[in-house]
């Protein structure tokens, strides 16, 4: 299991340097990134945009091959990704922004597969019941709305919450107020930032798990080998719990390697209605700025999401799935 999984991450580690150059190659093409300083008032000469754009790496005369070879050089030497044509160093924010989304991210990933599957393997037990046709219905209304609409209405009630109590119980914008000291003290004012968008993304997240997990559970409950262990004596529960579950898990598994991106690149949905300074966002204003390194940046940062989703589907598969470890 060991080897087939560092042969993956090789794979990975490729996959990543290859999207990230070609990013480079494509922003450098595309983006203007002297737009900024162009509608400034009063309006600097050519010369002075391109100057300043040559003190940040940025330099609209030299050839896109000399500026991918310094910015590489630049990467692996000092872990530098480059400034943006507002002169600010891009590694530094990329951190914070980073280490924000992250936060939010990384356990609203984690309870929408725990849930989704427990979900799922509930409703597929009770099929055509009511909890079965109230959970799938629910996921499959979720499937119909967009995520802004989504979000906005859960800040909205999370307000109305708010202003029926009389008092801030909810914090729907920001994830943390300024003034706060104190490690105990700045935890809980972070956690109460937390709680509304996490819920958001947890709630309209779960659904394709469920779905998924329902079906394929439902597509071996009544498979031979499962019945054969029902023929042993087995209940029903027990032989759905050691037999049908463990095989109706492998797709769902491989699916993380898509969802797990997807919900960090989808973020600045998330990120700007509430007002989280998270990489989501950045990306979206990066495009809008046409800002090469912070593009290129979130481009790579995408990248190793998709990778490292990919990795914990890989090695989710092989626990499950004799047939991948004996290969």
């Amino acid at each position: 299991m060991f080897v087939y999984l560092l042969k993956r991450a090789v794979t990975y580690v490729v996959m990543i340097f290859v999207t990230t150059s070609a990013a480079f190659f494509l922003a450098t093409a595309f983006f203007h990134p002297g737009k900024d300083m162009e509608s400034r008032s009063p309006r600097p000469s050519q010369e002075q945009i391109n100057a300043s754009l040559a003190s940040l790496g940025l330099d609209p005369n030299r050839s896109a091959w000399d500026k991918y070879i310094d910015w590489l050089v630049g990467i692996f030497t000092r872990w530098d990704w480059g400034r943006s044509p507002n002169s600010q160093y891009v590694t530094h924010e990329f951190g914070t922004r980073v280490w924000v989304s992250t936060q939010l991210y990384g356990l609203a990933i984690l309870l929408t597969l725990l849930i989704g599957v427990a979900l799922g393997v509930y409703a597929a037990s009770r099929q055509y019941k009511f909890g079965d046709r109230v959970i799938t219905g629910y996921s499959y209304f979720t499937f119909i709305i967009p995520l802004p609409i989504a979000y906005f209405l859960i800040q909205q009630i999370a307000i109305n919450i708010n202003n029926s109590a009389g008092q801030r119980i909810f914090y729907v914008t920001g994830s943390s107020s300024e003034g706060v000291e104190g490690f105990f003290p700045q935890l809980l004012d972070y956690g109460a930032h937390f709680v509304v968008p996490l819920f958001a993304i947890t709630v309209f997240g779960w659904a394709s798990y469920q779905v998924a997990q329902r079906q394929y559970l439902l597509d071996n409950i009544n498979a031979d080998f499962v019945r054969t262990a029902r023929a042993t004596g087995l209940s029903k529960n027990a032989a759905i719990r050691k037999h049908a579950l463990r095989v109706s898990f492998i797709p769902v598994a491989q699916s993380i390697a898509f969802t797990v991106p997807a919900i960090f690149t989808g973020g600045f949905f998330a990120e700007s209605i509430f007002a989280w300074h998270g990489i989501g966002k950045w990306s979206l204003e990066a495009i809008l700025n046409q800002d090469v390194s912070v593009a290129v940046a979130t481009v790579a940062f995408a990248s190793v999401i998709f990778a490292i989703g990919a990795i914990l589907a890989d090695f989710a598969t092989t626990i499950v799935d004799p047939r991948v470890r004996v290969s």
